[in-house]
């Protein structure tokens, strides 16, 4: 290689890997902002129930206790037009749960979007919602599980937003979830939010500080590669998931490991892991141990036993709100900045 051609790759290399550099620290400064609070409600406000995902068959009842829990709360509601709708697995077709939440993002007059379910579906209108008007004029986005890649959105595009339960989430009798609703409230309402976890001989003790992000990991593995995927650099992640084999809950640890999710991470909480289904060939440890035996190599804390996920207690977490968690083997908390 001649010394004029030697002199250009080594140009060319150290052009594209400080252009790496730079852009990977630009979108780590973007991420890492302080994103954009939502006002909270007061009585007289209106919450918008939509259904970006799945088919709502034989669920009204449910969607009239979320309304009649609203009210109680002093809280108006509209219902949007399609969520009734069928559109053979989802609440109507990909444009009009698209419709619905788009109108219900650019509405004023709605301070809250709550889904009624998840399941699967909203990964399929990420890419037609507009988040302008949105970003002007920010409201809360209530939800948990499949809404995760809503919520991983709204993280990029700067707003935080709340995993929290959704309308099928109501049971008849509402002191059987008691927490999971007096944590909605609180949060919705603007009350200080504090959750101390029961203790585990499987936490990795320590405290950290950072930005809560995650829900689902299944829609959190899914979201790589894409713009929907977050950045968890000085963050702390938040998983939770049901009905999964251990082999596929470890496995999607080590894609995202491999992706470089956890390289920079503060820390991680791992909420219920429910209904693992049994392979014929037994995983051999408990799911505490694969999480921690798939992440030794970092040494931030993990917190195991946070009432978030598919259960009946599902407390509420604001994701994209600074945290301190601090992690003992006695006890575990979780303390959001006001």
């Amino acid at each position: 290689m001649s010394k004029n051609a030697l002199i250009f790759c080594l140009f060319c290399t150290l052009f594209f890997v400080g252009e790496h550099s730079i852009l990977a620290q630009n979108n780590i400064t973007k991420t890492n902002k302080t994103l954009i609070k939502p006002p909270y409600l007061k009585a007289g406000d209106t919450v918008a129930i939509v259904a970006p995902s799945g088919i709502l068959k034989n669920r009204t009842t449910e969607v009239e206790q979320a309304k009649t829990l609203l009210k109680s709360w002093g809280l108006h509601t509209v219902v949007g037009k399609h969520v009734f709708s069928k559109d053979n697995h989802f609440a109507g077709t990909d444009d009009e749960r698209c419709e619905d939440f788009q109108k219900a993002l650019d509405n004023p007059k709605i301070s809250a979007i709550w889904c009624a379910r998840g399941g699967y579906g909203t990964v399929r209108i990420l890419d037609k919602l507009d988040f302008s008007k949105f970003k002007s004029n920010p409201k809360w986005v209530i939800g948990y599980s499949d809404i995760t890649a809503l919520h991983n959105q709204i993280h990029n595009e700067g707003v935080e937003s709340l995993h929290a339960i959704m309308c099928v989430s109501l049971p008849d009798d509402l002191s059987k979830i008691k927490a999971s609703i007096t944590t909605f409230k609180k949060t919705i309402f603007g009350e200080p939010l504090l959750h101390n976890l029961k203790g585990s001989n499987y936490n990795k003790t320590g405290k950290a500080s950072g930005q809560l992000v995650g829900g689902n990991l299944t829609m959190l593995h899914t979201m790589l590669g894409s713009k929907t995927s977050i950045n968890v650099s000085e963050k702390i992640l938040f998983i939770e998931e049901i009905g999964e084999y251990k082999y596929h809950i470890d496995r999607m640890l080590q894609s995202l490991k491999r992706a470089g999710y956890f390289n920079d991470c503060k820390g991680l909480i791992v909420g219920d892991m429910s209904k693992m289904r049994k392979n014929t060939t037994l995983w051999g440890t408990s799911i505490e141990q694969l999480v921690l035996d798939a992440l030794s190599e970092y040494d931030f804390p993990i917190a195991f036993g946070m009432p978030a996920g598919h259960e009946k207690d599902n407390q509420a977490l604001i994701l994209g709100r600074t945290i301190t968690l601090n992690v003992e083997k006695g006890q575990s908390s979780i303390v959001f900045k006001e």
